[in-house]
């Protein structure tokens, strides 16, 4: 079969497929590597780190406290019966936070599920969602890795999944949205994909900023002629669609005259934002402040180097979702990055296995075809 005629089932098949990246392509991934951490390291130096640290990181952190508390107080007016609409626009009108464009007000999702179900037995959910988790990471990764690796997998799941434990876990989309993507990636499998698939719907229904993990499902299941699967996740992104139009119309409703609009999202932050995002949300330990964005450049490799479909599409969700973020996204969305935890820090025991197989590439006396 051509690798033209399905370049994902030529890399799926392969087990150790950056073994067999021609050795130009080998050199350039290195190179890459390499260029990536030595940036966040001299970004990140003391001097640089102590004039972050000044009025705008804390900025930023007063900014996620202040979202938290908003989410909060809408919370609470709609377990008490409140429209959410009205109670959503009436606090973030109140707070100064934007309602226009409509995506700036959350999906009503997560504040129904506090009715419902109560945000402390979410929260139990959330928390009792991490170590399943782990379970399932370790599974997928037993026909493929040693021992040693699952085990590193596994505790950097554990310090990536921190924001699962906090209190306020049930309060954030994207700690809700990442649990669920993570899942969804967990879970699959080509003749049972469907618990795959309600993972990753529950997730566009808490946080729109799933889409392209869903979009790029599509496009893998298009590639592969998997006809059923496409037709499947299209189906729950024109349920998705429906469910954003509704939305926009319940903002609508709501919204005031002179209610504040969103700066917009064009901020061009650079890749320190999403590297130092993940540094803050995750819990590193024994490693000083200035060299944990360079290890977060690490796991997207470890996943690229896995193979099979888990490892390129973990590895193309992570680096495309991360390249958004370090183009739009504002410095107080440092947030969005939950979107790609807890699974994202466990590519980082996988990096090893990169590099060697980089190597090896390097050196073989032939480039592989």
């Amino acid at each position: 079969m051509s690798i033209w005629h399905d370049p994902l089932g030529r890399w799926e098949a392969m087990a150790r497929p950056l073994r067999h990246t021609p050795r130009a392509l080998a050199a350039g991934l290195l190179a890459l590597l390499a260029g990536l951490m030595a940036y966040s390291i001299a970004a990140s130096l003391p001097d640089d780190a102590a004039s972050a640290e000044t009025p705008a990181q804390a900025e930023e952190l007063e900014e996620g406290e202040g979202d938290i508390a908003l989410y909060r107080r809408i919370s609470e007016r709609v377990v008490a019966g409140e429209n959410y609409y009205t109670a959503a626009l009436a606090e973030q009108r109140a707070s100064n936070y934007p309602t226009t464009p409509f995506v700036t007000v959350r999906q009503p999702t997560l504040a129904m599920a506090h009715r419902w179900i109560g945000a402390d037995v979410l929260g139990y959910i959330l928390f009792a969602g991490l170590p399943i988790a782990i379970i399932l990471l370790v599974k997928r990764l037993e026909a493929t890795t040693r021992l040693p690796e699952r085990i590193g997998a596994a505790l950097a799941m554990l310090l990536g999944g921190i924001g699962l434990t906090i209190p306020q876990a049930p309060l954030i989309h994207e700690v809700v949205a990442g649990l669920c993507l993570t899942l969804a990636v967990l879970a699959y499998a080509p003749g049972r994909w469907w618990p795959a698939l309600l993972f990753a719907a529950l997730a566009l229904a808490v946080r729109e900023l799933s889409a392209p993990f869903v979009l790029l499902w599509l496009a893998f299941a298009l590639v592969q002629r998997r006809w059923k699967e496409a037709l499947a996740v299209g189906g729950v992104l024109l349920l998705f669609a429906a469910g954003m139009y509704l939305h926009a119309l319940g903002v609508e409703a709501a919204r005031l005259p002179g209610d504040p609009a969103s700066p917009g999202w064009n901020a061009f932050a650079g890749i320190m934002l999403p590297l130092s995002a993940l540094a803050k949300l995750t819990a590193i330990p024994f490693v000083p402040a200035w060299l944990e964005p360079a290890l977060l450049v690490l796991p997207l490799f470890g996943w690229l180097a896995l193979g099979g479909r888990m490892g390129v599409f973990a590895c193309l969700w992570f680096a495309g979702f991360l390249t958004a973020v370090a183009l739009v996204a504002r410095p107080e969305n440092f947030y969005w990055v939950q979107l790609t935890m807890p699974l994202y820090l466990a590519g980082i025991a996988l990096a090893p296995r990169a590099i060697g197989d980089l190597l090896h590439a390097i050196r073989a006396k032939t480039p592989h075809e």
